[in-house]
């Protein structure tokens, strides 16, 4: 891989990196979102494994300001990041200081932005096992998900396709029977996906399986529609 191919773009000052992840119960696959703030900093969501083309494509962009672990599950990587920038401030999803003692946080993540006027964000409710916290770019109406909604395509499930099938993820977008039973208070899950709803957006990007360019809005709708059954 080059530095050139490292990152992909996908509207202007977004672009994403995706890379294998390879778990006991397979290769599931992982993406990092990057989004070129308006001082010309980037904030790095879900950071994957930073090696010397990824650390070249990112460098060609700006200036790495934000590292962002958005939940209690997505933080493998963020320590070769705070090394590698050792500039940039690291966030991490609430409780994952105590999971992760060996990183210093600079800030722990919640509703309020860090980033006014530039992204948004959610602390999904419900489910803090996970305590995902879901971001929106206004200026290129995308949401960012981390484990709430996987996208894998039934003939794209091979790196990990028991675990895929084990947990009903292959085919469809949406939360997966893991995700479904961590959900421990669904009235608050379902206000969370209401506050989220309210956000103007059409991408969603996750960070297993592919990216939903248009109509995302209409499909997380649908995806969590059984938490008002």
């Amino acid at each position: 891989m080059t530095g050139s191919d490292a990152l992909r773009s996908l509207a202007p000052d977004l672009w994403i990196a995706e890379r294998p992840l390879k778990l006991a119960v397979g290769d599931v696959g992982t993406r990092m979102s990057v989004i070129r703030l308006a001082d010309g900093g980037l904030f790095l969501h879900s950071p994957v494994r930073l090696d010397d083309a990824t650390r070249r494509a990112l460098d060609a962009l700006g200036t790495v300001r934000a590292v962002v672990a958005p939940s209690k599950v997505h933080h493998f990587f963020v320590g070769d990041y705070s090394a590698a920038y050792p500039d940039a401030r690291i966030y991490g999803a609430p409780g994952l200081a105590a999971k992760r003692p060996d990183l210093k946080f600079d800030a722990v993540l919640g509703d309020e932005s860090h980033w006014p006027g530039e992204i948004e964000q959610h602390l999904f409710r419900g489910a803090p096992f996970v305590n995902e916290v879901v971001f929106f770019h206004p200026a290129s109406r995308t949401v960012l998900l981390t484990d709430l909604a996987f996208n894998v395509a039934a003939d794209k499930n091979a790196g990990a396709r028991f675990f895929y099938w084990l947990v009903g993820a292959p085919g469809r977008f949406g939360p997966h029977r893991m995700v479904r039973l961590m959900i421990r208070d669904r009235g608050a899950a379902r206000a969370s996906v209401d506050r989220i709803l309210r956000w103007d957006f059409d991408r969603v990007i996750v960070t297993h399986g592919d990216v939903l360019d248009t109509g995302g809005k209409k499909q997380l709708a649908a995806a969590f529609a059984f938490l008002r059954r």
